[in-house]
Formats: C-alpha cells, structure tokens, sequence
C-alpha cells in the first residue's frame, strides 16, 4: 500500500463501502460522498485504466474519454508500478 494511503479515515472509507450490497447502494452512497465532477473523475481513470490495460493508446484514450494525457500518464504509472488494484477488479468484472 502506498505511503500515507492507510490511516483511520481511510480504513473507515473502505469499510464503509464494502458494505453496499448492489449498484443502487453504491450510486446513492457515492452521491453523497462526492460532488458530480469526482465521482466523474473516478470513473474516468478507471476507464482510462481499463483502455490502458487492453493495449489502446493514447489517442484513441483522450478521443473516446476527453481524459488529458497527463490523467492517462498518472493511470499508466498505476497499472505498471502500483498495488494491481485496477486489474484484480477488472479481471472479476470480467467474470
């Protein structure tokens, strides 16, 4: 886990939404947790993460998600030199 990721507020987030039961659930807890333009931000690099992991490039990554090539060189730095977050979800997604 990356440096000062993990303290008391962060666990309680977590353990917060590992307790939503459905995609109504997590739609309504997110709606309350963030404005509009985060939840959109997240769903972005999570987007942008998944075209990366399938081999787009770049290009066809800003094109189809308006993301910036500075947002898609954060995600990029995740998936190849982070915890594998993205792709542990992606591959159950999958499922």
């Amino acid at each position: 886990m990356g440096i000062d990721f993990k303290n008391e507020n962060t666990e309680f987030l977590v353990k917060c939404i590992l307790q939503l039961r459905n995609e109504k659930e997590c739609y309504d807890f997110f709606q309350d947790l963030c404005t509009v333009t985060e939840f959109h931000a997240m769903a972005q690099r999570c987007v942008v993460a998944k075209m990366l992991s399938d081999k787009k490039v770049y290009s066809e990554i800003v094109k189809s998600t308006g993301a910036s090539t500075a947002t898609i060189s954060r995600v990029n730095r995740s998936l190849q030199y982070g915890a594998d977050g993205y792709e542990k979800i992606f591959e159950r997604v999958e499922e």
